[in-house]
């Protein structure tokens, strides 16, 4: 499993010209499932990602978690984290989860990141999504379990 974090100040993501998940201050969760994945993984990585101390505190430091700062997170499915280019110019996603495994784990991910108290918004799986990220710091994390 596979996590690329951004602290957001917003975040949103778009299917055909509609809005439909959308944040403020907190994180964009771009995720891939690989296809060795388990629930085991997902509870990781919510553990993680949700404890993660990336915000600053009043002194400026980054010393705060997502829960300290009472932000959302937007999940995101996102296959293309597993693209292997060791060969040619156009990427391979055969390390991928099939879809039957890959979106009843994000689905999980996402119930998972909400039972810790995160607010949490989502994509659509398997959709065309336009996803606007406004990163703060920038700060941009990669996570694997």
């Amino acid at each position: 499993m596979r996590a690329v974090v951004q602290r957001v100040k917003h975040g949103s993501v778009e299917i055909d010209g509609k809005v439909v998940g959308e944040i403020g201050l907190g994180l964009v969760i771009l995720l891939g499932i690989g296809p060795q994945d388990n629930e085991e993984k997902a509870a990781a990585l919510v553990r993680k990602i949700a404890l993660m101390r990336i915000f600053e505190d009043e002194q400026g430091k980054i010393n705060l978690s997502l829960l300290d700062v009472k932000g959302e997170a937007l999940a995101v499915s996102q296959f293309t984290l597993y693209a292997d280019t060791r060969k040619g110019n156009r990427p391979s996603f055969t390390d991928a989860a099939a879809p039957d495994l890959a979106s009843p784990l994000v689905d999980r991910f996402v119930e998972l990141l909400r039972a810790q108290g995160v607010p949490t918004q989502t994509g659509e799986f398997g959709a065309k999504m336009l996803v606007n990220i406004e990163n703060d710091g920038p700060v941009t994390i990669w996570l694997e379990m």
